[in-house]
């Protein structure tokens, strides 16, 4: 299905290869703020890609335009900045190595949350990205990523081809405290010897499938 290719952001030229990574960042102050960053890299599928964007159609796809993926990039962002609490949004592409990036500062976390909402809406991205992702309680310093639904029965009615494309694509979420970390419920999350971050990494299809868990709930100091 459409809606789960586009997982994360509308940008259907680096989904036309299962090798790209999406690295999503979040950068967390004691009084709640801080900043969001949203990477899709397809560099290792770069020579690929550089073939199929010179191409009409590609396995009954239209391959898009560098037109077309900017103006949905600049949409995302002037959606963005229309949020209450986010500012100093940026985009930054670069078409030589496939790698799109969105930024964004934040007063509490769930700003992002309603930034997505609206990215849903104006159907940036698809009916099944998770929305109601982070959460945040200053005062028991406590830290959450919600639990996504699975898309086990979607994925199923993929084609052949639309199923290749999650083979070799990757997630890697990173979190970073002004404070240490004093415990957290996923250990799958490494924590760095500071115990100031936390990274998750996995192939996207077992996150989709729920075969890896996403969701932790961070208790700071």
């Amino acid at each position: 299905m459409k809606s789960l290719r586009l997982f994360l952001l509308c940008i259907p030229l680096l989904f036309l290869t299962s090798c790209f990574d999406i690295l999503d960042k979040v950068n967390i102050k004691a009084d709640g703020s801080g900043e969001y960053t949203l990477i899709l890299n397809a560099s290792k599928s770069k020579t690929r890609l550089a073939s199929i964007s010179k191409m009409e159609t590609i396995n009954g796809k239209k391959v898009p335009k560098r037109s077309e993926i900017e103006g949905k990039i600049n949409e995302a962002a002037r959606i963005f900045k229309g949020v209450p609490g986010i500012s100093n949004v940026k985009t930054a592409m670069d078409f030589d190595n496939y790698i799109i990036k969105l930024s964004c500062s934040f007063k509490k976390i769930e700003n992002i949350n309603a930034g997505l909402e609206q990215l849903k809406a104006k159907n940036i991205v698809g009916k099944m990205v998770p929305m109601q992702i982070y959460s945040h309680n200053i005062e028991k310093k406590a830290f959450v990523r919600n639990k996504i639904n699975t898309f086990k029965n979607d994925y199923d009615k993929l084609s052949k081809a639309d199923k290749e494309i999650f083979n070799d694509a990757k997630y890697i979420s990173v979190l970073q405290f002004e404070n240490p970390v004093r415990s957290q419920t996923n250990t799958s999350y490494i924590l760095s010897p500071n115990r100031k971050a936390l990274k998750l990494e996995g192939n996207i299809l077992d996150f989709i499938l729920q075969k890896k868990q996403i969701q932790n709930t961070i208790l700071l100091q």
